[in-house]
């Protein structure tokens, strides 16, 4: 592997972690000695890549690679990323396709394609997707850490049909459910006459940053339709990540 590749790995070993970390465990989680390591984190901090606390000496994700994030959103918005994305997989199942982002405590609806068919399913954008109710919703919780969980589950859960899961032990199987698959599905829990699956759309570090959903009328869409459509939103939500945030080597 070239000096860069090591150096690199280094840097992506820093960013996927949620606290500062030593030299000793950096060298023990990137398989290089001490002093290798060392030279490297030297070099990424000169250039801002890494940060050094002067007290605990440990070390954290530095600003450049913010600023770089920065300079990459204003010049390729996740709008602008994703929607190519949505568009193939509203065509490929003729349903509507509606992306969602979480900003400000609340998931909420920025890009629609809207399905061809004359029985179709209307998404505005703009609209909230409450976490327990929708198929957006449930794939966004799956793939938070269990506190976080906990609180969005905490209060009141709103029912919005009659089939709406307003047991917080229900939604938690629902989540516990759309992790090991991937993707979560909704019957009707929004809005009767409509089943959805969606697919959180993911950040390096593993936290979701939004979701994105195909809806269908449910006379149109069985389960096993569902779970195919599915399938793919799952890799359509991978794309989109890997083309917005660069894939991971």
């Amino acid at each position: 592997m070239s000096t860069i590749g090591k150096a690199l790995i280094l840097l992506d070993l820093v960013a996927g972690l949620d606290k500062d970390i030593g030299l000793t465990d950096l060298a023990r989680l990137s398989d290089l000695d001490k002093a290798t390591t060392r030279r490297f984190l030297v070099e990424l901090e000169k250039h801002g890549f890494v940060e050094q606390d002067g007290e605990t000496r440990k070390y954290r994700l530095g600003a450049a690679p913010v600023r770089l994030a920065r300079i990459r959103q204003a010049r390729f918005p996740f709008i602008a990323v994703a929607a190519p994305f949505v568009r193939v997989l509203a065509e490929e199942t003729d349903e509507t396709v509606h992306l969602s982002e979480f900003s400000g405590g609340r998931l909420a609806t920025i890009h629609v394609e809207t399905s061809s068919q004359a029985h179709r399913v209307i998404v505005d954008v703009g609209s909230t997707l409450p976490f327990h109710a929708t198929a957006s919703g449930i794939a966004f919780l799956s793939y938070l850490p269990q506190g976080e969980i906990d609180r969005a589950l905490s209060k009141p859960l709103e029912r919005f049909s009659p089939h709406t899961t307003v047991d917080a032990g229900e939604v938690r199987s629902l989540v516990r459910e759309t992790t090991e698959r991937g993707f979560s599905i909704n019957r009707q829990g929004f809005e009767i006459g409509v089943i959805s699956t969606a697919a959180p759309i993911l950040a390096p570090n593993g936290r979701p940053v939004g979701s994105l959903a195909v809806a269908a009328p449910i006379a149109r869409a069985d389960t096993a339709k569902m779970l195919e459509i599915g399938a793919r939103t799952r890799a359509a939500a991978k794309a989109i990540a890997e083309s917005y945030y660069g894939a991971k080597r």
